[in-house]
């Protein structure tokens, strides 16, 4: 694909936004696809600027990536958003036309989809999920894919237990909820998802089996986490979060730029260089 015919803009945005590696990856993919007028920044932005920074956008403008705190305070500002996006009320990409129409989509839970696949996993006899914040409810949607049985979310209050048994509802997805306090009783499934903050599963680490199945950490700074240090060693396949970043950035440059198939090897290696080369691969 050759350069875009005049100036176009993208950004990511969030509060904080420093540490994202968004532009690393979108900056990389139009390097490799040939698109020099195309640029990519990031804007650190809170719920309170949201509506300012729309304001001010011109038709210059192609898309937006999002992370939190602005998932979901997007959503009022947009002219419609697509189906995977409404099964969880949350967005994490918006696409403007060139009539000037907003469209919010959700690449995570496409793009978990794409990072287990590529890592061999097609379907789930069943799963389990640590957590209960967005990510956790991306996941659900992303199991409802490939999980053939119930998935068991562990959480710490009765309040998150009620959300994710309503997600599981919304979803399809049959699932049943244990206290945060039974967690390692997660490594019997043979898929486990982490979706809590950093530092969260390090005491988990211990209670890894000695044949483990699955598991996705979706963090990528630090890496590897403790938990999934302890998973490689054991010999148990490990998905990263720089997995994740990689495959629903990709989705994001081919909804922005419309190209048909975005740069993956390209990307993966600009995230990685950007970790000073602490890439995902806790596999090796």
């Amino acid at each position: 694909m050759t350069s875009a015919e005049g100036r176009r803009r993208a950004a990511v945005l969030g509060s904080p936004i420093g540490h994202s590696l968004s532009p690393d990856l979108h900056r990389a993919a139009y390097a490799e696809l040939g698109l020099r007028d195309w640029s990519y920044e990031r804007f650190d932005v809170d719920e309170a600027a949201l509506p300012g920074f729309f304001e001010g956008l011109d038709p210059t403008w192609a898309g937006l990536s999002l992370t939190m705190p602005l998932k979901r305070a997007v959503i009022p500002l947009l002219d419609g958003i697509s189906d995977t996006a409404a099964s969880v009320g949350t967005v994490n990409t918006v696409v403007f036309s060139e009539d000037g129409r907003r469209t919010g989509d959700n690449t995570d839970i496409p793009g978990m989809v794409a990072a287990l696949r590529e890592r061999g996993v097609e379907k789930a006899e069943s799963a389990a999920v640590l957590g209960a914040g967005a990510t956790a409810s991306s996941a659900l949607a992303a199991l409802a894919e490939i999980c053939t049985g119930p998935v068991t979310a562990y959480v710490r209050s009765a309040a998150r237990a009620d959300e994710m048994r309503g997600w599981g509802e919304r979803l399809g997805v049959d699932v049943r909820t244990a206290d945060w306090a039974m967690a390692a009783e997660a490594f019997r499934a043979p898929l486990v998802i982490a979706t809590t903050p950093a530092g969260t599963t390090d005491a988990l680490a211990d209670d890894v089996p000695a044949t483990p199945g699955t598991l996705f950490d979706v963090l990528y700074e630090p890496w590897p986490t403790r938990l999934a240090s302890r998973w490689a060693e054991a010999g148990g396949p490990v998905v990263g979060g720089l997995d994740l970043l990689v495959h629903q950035a990709v989705l994001q440059v081919e909804l922005m730029t419309g190209c048909v198939e975005a740069p993956l090897a390209a990307m993966r290696a600009a995230g990685e260089a950007a970790l000073g080369g602490r890439g995902p691969d806790a596999r090796a």
